[in-house]
């Protein structure tokens, strides 16, 4: 029976390497808001404090207009809630993968982002590792690759010789790195089509400004109309191994062919 410490062990070892992609573009992406705070003339402990207590990235940059505005709740309420309500639609998805993680549950929730649920909600967690513990250290360690990352951008200040412009794209590329492994990794390929072509269209109906939320809901909706269909990816005549089986190879393959 393994220990307590094993089983932790176990998880982050399974955790860390899915989640070193993330920390590049985490890193980089934390140093670029560091490097503002810094610009905007905020202490080292606004960012850090920042980054540990909010954790939402994109949130963390429109706060720095907040704080050098003037005080207003009621705007910084709506609009928190409209940058984020994303996560309304990915809580819905993690109820059933969150039961059962007990005193990790509130952790998993408040620390979960973008990065963190695309893992989550995607990885084949072996049967030997801890389900809990394995996202409670994907969503921990994303975390504070962030929190470092900020930490590290605003020491770093105004002393690199080079424009930042445009760093913010980093997350975007990281996005697609993530889509195209999923992609990549699933027999067929309706949920990301679903996702793209649902964005499609009401990024043309709705305009850049207020696709997100409408995409969403139409990906919700489709997802729940064809959860049957893709629950059952594969049919009884699929040539590809079922998930537990072992893969043959060719003369295995060759060898059973000739015994009947």
């Amino acid at each position: 029976m393994r220990t307590g410490g094993g089983v932790r062990a176990k998880a982050f070892e399974t955790a860390l390497p899915l989640t070193l992609p993330i920390a590049a573009g985490f890193l980089f992406l934390g140093c670029s808001y560091g490097l503002l705070m810094h610009a905007k003339g905020f202490a080292f402990w606004y960012p850090v404090c920042m980054a540990y207590f909010i954790f939402a990235g994109s949130m963390e940059f429109v706060t720095v207009n907040l704080l050098l505005s003037a005080f207003n709740p009621i705007v910084a309420f709506l609009l928190a809630i409209m940058v984020n309500a994303r996560h309304l639609f990915y809580g819905l998805s993690m109820l059933g993968p969150y039961r059962g993680t007990g005193w990790k549950k509130p952790y998993l929730i408040f620390a979960m982002c973008d990065e963190s649920f695309a893992i989550n909600s995607s990885a084949k967690i072996p049967a030997d590792v801890d389900r809990g513990w394995f996202m409670m250290f994907v969503n921990l360690l994303n975390r504070w690759y962030w929190i470092i990352g900020t930490a590290i951008g605003w020491l770093v200040g105004g002393l690199l010789p080079f424009s930042t412009k445009g760093i913010e794209f980093v997350l975007t590329a990281l996005f697609l790195v993530i889509f195209l492994d999923q992609w990549m990794g699933q027999p067929r390929h309706v949920p990301a089509m679903i996702g793209v072509l649902a964005s499609a269209l009401c990024l043309v109906a709705f305009g850049a400004d207020r696709f997100m939320i409408p995409s969403l809901a139409l990906m919700l909706a489709l997802f729940v109309v064809l959860r049957p269909y893709l629950d059952n990816p594969h049919d009884d005549t699929s040539t590809e191994p079922k998930v537990g089986e072992p893969i043959k190879t060719a003369n295995e393959t060759a060898m059973e062919g000739e015994s009947r």
